[in-house]
This record gives C-alpha cells, sequence and structure tokens, in this order.
C-alpha cells in the first residue's frame, strides 16, 4: 500500500447508493435514512433491516447497484489483468462479525501458535480463553454493548488478546498511538468518548496529563511482562530500572493481571454482534490535519480480509502454500495495515504471527529474523532500507521467505531492486487508506519484478480516476483516485460534514491522491492533491504543525511542507518569519518536542524575511518546494 490514512476505509458495498453520515457505534449505527449530502458507503439489501438480518444467513458482501446509471468505470478494465483463478467478487460473508471468524480460527487452529512475542507463544485456544476472560471483565466493570475501548500499547500479546476481547464483547476499538503527546491523546479521547482505556506502563504518564475532558472511567495498565511467564519479572526489571523506559506516573487504576484475574472468575456472556455494528474507530488526519475518527463496520474490515485472502492466492499460482505460514508483524497494531494485513489475515489463515515492540531497534529486530523462519514479510520501504543497510540482516538466510509486501508509503525503485538482489524476489506494493480498511489495490503476487505501480483493485473493488467535476478519465490520464467497495467506511465518527465532503453521490470515495490507471487496470500513484507529507508511512499534515508552531511567541508567520529524506521518504521542513529576533532553530524544535508526536517533529528549520502569498493573503506552500 502506498499509504494508509486520508479520507477514510472502504465500507462500501458496490451499491451506488450513497451510505450516509456515520452515527453512534452499536446496532443502530448507521441511519436508515440518508439524503445526498450525507455522502457514505453503501449498503447491502441483506442488511438494510439492521444487524439482525445478518444473523444465521450468508449476506451478499457486494451489494447492488440502484438508482444510478452504470459509470464507465463498470468496464472494470483491470479484471482482463487478473489470473483466471481469481475471482472478480467476494462470495458471501459465512461469519456475522470480526469475532465469529476469530472464534472459528480459534476452534480451527486451536493447538497452534496465533501470536508470538519476545519468545513466549499464545496458541489459538489460549488467545479464545484470554480473549474470553477480558471480555468478562469488561463486562464485568459495566461497559456496554458499543461502548469504545482504547487500546494505547506496542505490538506485545496482550494487544490481540484485549482487541479480541473487545470485538466479542461488543464494544468499539479505538486504536492509539502510544508515542502521541498529552495533546494528540487527549483530542483523541475526548473525540471518541472512550469510557476504558488499555495502555501500557511505559505511556501512563502521558495519560496522567491527558486526562481532563475525556469520558474515561476505566484505566486497565499493563506491563511488558505480562504475558512472558516466569521471565516476565525479568523483562519488567530491565524495562523499569536498566533501560528506564517507564516515567514515573500515579492514576486510578487496576493492573491488566487483575483485570484477567477477575475476568476468569466472571461470566460472560455474549452479546448479539452483527455486519453493521462499528468494529473500530481508526482515527486519521483527512484532508484537514484535524484527527478524525474512521467508523469501520464489522463488514468493512471483514470485507476486506476476504479480498486480501483471495488475492493472496496469487502467490501461490506454481507453488504450494506454506502448511502452517508464519507471518512477521513488524508494523505496529495501531496502524490499520498491520491489523488488517498482518494480524486479522493471520488469524484467519490459521498463521503465526510474530510480534515486533519496537522495529526502530534494527539489530533486534534482526535478531527476531534469525530466530523464526518467516514466510510473509509485510513492510515499508524505510524498514526495508534500514535493513539492507545492515550487514548482521545481509548475512542472514531467510530461505522460507517468499513474500515481501509493502505499504504505507511509496517504495523506492532502487530499494526494490535490491530487495531483490538480497532475498531473490522482489517486493509487491499496494495502496490502501485508514478510510478502506485499508487495501484497495495491489500488485499481484506472482509477479517477478518491481512494477512502480500501486497494482490492480482487488476483487468488489472498483477505482475510477476523475478530474474536479467528478468525470471519469481517459486511460492515462492524471485525476482523483476515487474508490467504492464493501471495505469503505461507513463515515467519520461524528462528522457528517467531512463525510459528505469525501464522498460523491454515487458512493465512491475521494482519496485525494493523484494517479493514472492503463489499459490493463494497473494505477500508478502521481502526487498527493493535498499537502500531506508521508514520513515512514505516517501522514503528517502541515496545517497540524503550522498551527503548533505559530503558538511560540517568537513565530510571526509559519509553513510546512515535506522535503525528501533518504531514510523516511519524507520529513516536516519549517519557513518561518521570526516575530523576536533572537529566536533559534534550536528553541523551535524544543517546543515541537513537546508538542509533537516524533514523526510529526520538523527536521529543518528556515528562517525568511517573509513568505510568498496569493493575492488574498494565503502563503502558498508550493513556491517554498
Amino acid at each position: 500500500m502506498a499509504r494508509s490514512g486520508k479520507n477514510g476505509e472502504d465500507d462500501g458495498t458496490g451499491s451506488g447508493k450513497p451510505r450516509g453520515r456515520a452515527g453512534k457505534p452499536g446496532s443502530a449505527n448507521t441511519p436508515k435514512k440518508r439524503g445526498k449530502a450525507e455522502a457514505g458507503r453503501s449498503r447491502t439489501p441483506a442488511a438494510a433491516g439492521g444487524t439482525k438480518s445478518t444473523r444465521n444467513k450468508k449476506v451478499s458482501a457486494k451489494g447492488g447497484r440502484t438508482g444510478k446509471a452504470p459509470s464507465p468505470v463498470a468496464k472494470q478494465p483491470w479484471l482482463k489483468s487478473y489470473p483466471k483463478e481469481i475471482p472478480a467478487e467476494i462470495g458471501p460473508f459465512s461469519h456475522d462479525s470480526l469475532a465469529d471468524m476469530m472464534l472459528e480460527s480459534c476452534r480451527l487452529y486451536a493447538d497452534r501458535p496465533a501470536f508470538t512475542c519476545m519468545g513466549t507463544s499464545l496458541t489459538f485456544s489460549g488467545l479464545e480463553k484470554a480473549s474470553r476472560d477480558f471480555a468478562a471483565y469488561l463486562q464485568s466493570i459495566g461497559l456496554e454493548k458499543g461502548a469504545r475501548v482504547a487500546i494505547m500499547m506496542p505490538n506485545v500479546l496482550q494487544y490481540p488478546v484485549v482487541g479480541m476481547a473487545a470485538l466479542r464483547a461488543g464494544y468499539v476499538v479505538v486504536n492509539v498511538n502510544p508515542l502521541y503527546t498529552r495533546r494528540e491523546l487527549e483530542h483523541q479521547l475526548a473525540d471518541s468518548g472512550a469510557e476504558a482505556i488499555i495502555i501500557m506502563e511505559n505511556f501512563a504518564g502521558t495519560l496522567q496529563a491527558a486526562l481532563g475532558g475525556s469520558s474515561l472511567r476505566h484505566v486497565i495498565v499493563a506491563t511488558m511482562g505480562d504475558m512472558m511467564g516466569l521471565k516476565g519479572h525479568a523483562i519488567n526489571f530491565a524495562v523499569r530500572y536498566v533501560k528506564r523506559l517507564v516515567p514515573p506516573w500515579s492514576l486510578p487504576h487496576i493492573s491488566f493481571k487483575q483485570a484477567m484475574r477477575e475476568g476468569a472468575a466472571a461470566r460472560f456472556a455474549p452479546p448479539e454482534v452483527g455486519l453493521d455494528d462499528t468494529a473500530f474507530l481508526q482515527y486519521t488526519g483527512g484532508t484537514t490535519g484535524i484527527a478524525k475518527g474512521a467508523v469501520l463496520l464489522h463488514r468493512n474490515v471483514l470485507a476486506n480480509v476476504m479480498q486480501n485472502s483471495l488475492w493472496l492466492q496469487t502467490a501461490y499460482l506454481d507453488r504450494e502454500p506454506p502448511e502452517r505460514p508464519v507471518h512477521l508483524c513488524a508494523l505496529p497494531l495501531y496502524h490499520i495495515y498491520a491489523l488488517t494485513v498482518i494480524a486479522l489475515m493471520g488469524v484467519r489463515l490459521g498463521a503465526e504471527s510474530v510480534l515486533v515492540p519496537n522495529p526502530r531497534d534494527i539489530p533486534g529486530l534482526v535478531k527476531v529474523l534469525r530466530r523464526h523462519a518467516i514466510d510473509v514479510f509485510p513492510g515499508l520501504n524505510t524498514l526495508f532500507n534500514a535493513l539492507l543497510n545492515n550487514e548482521d540482516f545481509r548475512r542472514l538466510r531467510l530461505d522460507r521467505l517468499k513474500l515481501t509486501l509493502a505499504g504505507g508509503m511509496a517504495v523506492q525503485r532502487s530499494v526494490a531492486e535490491r530487495w531483490k538482489e538480497a532475498m531473490g524476489h522482489t517486493i509487491c506494493e499496494g495502496y490502501g487508506l485508514s478510510e478502506t480498511s485499508p487495501v484497495v489495490a495491489a500488485n499481484r503476487f506472482d509477479i517477478e519484478d518491481f512494477t512502480g505501480t500501486i497494482g490492480l483493485p482487488l476483487p468488489s473493488t472498483e477505482v475510477a480516476i476523475r478530474d474536479d467535476a467528478g468525470r471519469d478519465l481517459k486511460t492515462g490520464e492524471v485525476g482523483e483516485i476515487c474508490i467504492r467497495g464493501p471495505q469503505v467506511m461507513a463515515g467519520y465518527w461524528n462528522r457528517p460534514d467531512e463525510t459528505a465532503r469525501c464522498m460523491t453521490e454515487d458512493g465512491f470515495l475521494r482519496s485525494g491522491d493523484m494517479g493514472t490507471m492503463d489499459a490493463g487496470g494497473h494505477i500508478r500513484l502521481v502526487d498527493r492533491k493535498k499537502d500531506m507529507i508521508v514520513v515512514s508511512g505516517f501522514n503528517v499534515y502541515p496545517n497540524e504543525i503550522e498551527e503548533i508552531v505559530s503558538k511560540h511567541p517568537g513565530v510571526l508567520e509559519v509553513a510546512a511542507i515535506g522535503v525528501p529524506d533518504e531514510h523516511s521518504g519524507e520529513v516536516p521542513k519549517l519557513f518561518i518569519v521570526k516575530r523576536e529576533h533572537s529566536l533559534t532553530e534550536e528553541a523551535i524544535l524544543e517546543f515541537c518536542r513537546g508538542e509533537l508526536t516524533g514523526y510529526k517533529r520538523p527536521k529543518y528549520v528556515e528562517f525568511r524575511s517573509e513568505l510568498p502569498k496569493s493575492n488574498v493573503g494565503k502563503i502558498m506552500r508550493r513556491q517554498l518546494r
């Protein structure tokens, strides 16, 4: 995927009907009446009556087009590039919810390892038991179905346990970047209305500072060693007292271990959870830079798991798939790419997902790769580049690794070519958004050489290249990439204005990305329509940076742009007109450290006597590039 997070995950069903704005989570999450101004994703006829219509029956994952004339995109030129083994559409839903799918895998693959972290494995049966216990605990503290439950942890075994527990109990998972600053966390907690949070102790100090104005009533604090058995005590000692990674904090809370003990003794009453219930609020900056929650229904994410499962077959057209696949999960689970493509796909396939808590530690990641026989490695350009520049990695023999997937940001051709030389196979690039659950398109996994494109639309996905007036463009012409399919979000949480802005009347999501499509349906990403900066696959919005920096008393005017960086793809750069002559670059960078997450912080500062402006006084960023 070239990137994740702009205008929402694909909750669309392929019917041409606008879906409407997102409502509150729960069984009545999607309004039955929708106007043209409330553009959103379409629903299937089978789901029109609410979640009960999806119980105990197979429901179409595609839906039908109603009330709209066929678009030229209906010709779907990409289908001619599909292998004959891959159908144009995914089949009907065979599960009522994500939890239903996960429980089935826990039964089918009970004795297999589901997740492994730091040498400790959790089997599928163990995942089922642990998630049941934690779900029972959440119910015992009075959380009602539809309550938002935030998760603020790195990749540790507790993450899939808590995530599955919340989905089983009918709650809405709010994934939170554990590196958020107080300001960023405060906004997400207040906006989502999260009532409970499960947080790693390393980040509890940030939560302590951010509690004002939130709806939080329950804080569950986990430690790195909670699920590591006896060696967990040594791990916790090292984290706290050797590496000193746990700043002082003081919060009313319950420990994760105590919550699990209480949950094991409590009764769990599984609620009725259907395809039209909300599964995730996945926060993304959208077009304005103000973090918005993309409302992802169970049907959206489940459809994308089904789409990815079909597309995975292109890797095994001429060879047998591994009997017990092992997937590397070096990307953070709070990011939709890792959540769907690695964790949920892994559960669906009965795969073992090897969790890496800190992928920035390249020597540590190399040790993980040496210890585990990895079959599938989803990553992004900066990670692959860092590994290729590590001597120990270049000496590894990864004989089982046959499939490397890239998303989050564009893959540089030089990196892809070096990867093929080292690994014997090329990187397969794809494209997605937080708002599309996330995958929209991907290259076939049987390609031999890097294509430089983001591939073909997945089954049941329509992609149109359109001009500013919403007209479909001819083959090869540059326009905005617009997406329709069952993976498109229901809308933005409590933001009908933003939902309407990103949706067309015929149910397409405006991605904000510019691209072309060739005669075979291959999509090439050309540029971003907005001024978004992509740092190591994460979206950074100039408006947010400028708003923060403008608060510094020494700043008169500020503009932020992205500049190329060999490690991160892009990094933010500031152009500042001083209010105070004594203002220095060091002072600005220090100010940003207290207000912005690491990947959002500017790397360069340039002072100018004035900034270029339009005739109405708007700062013209493009003239600064």
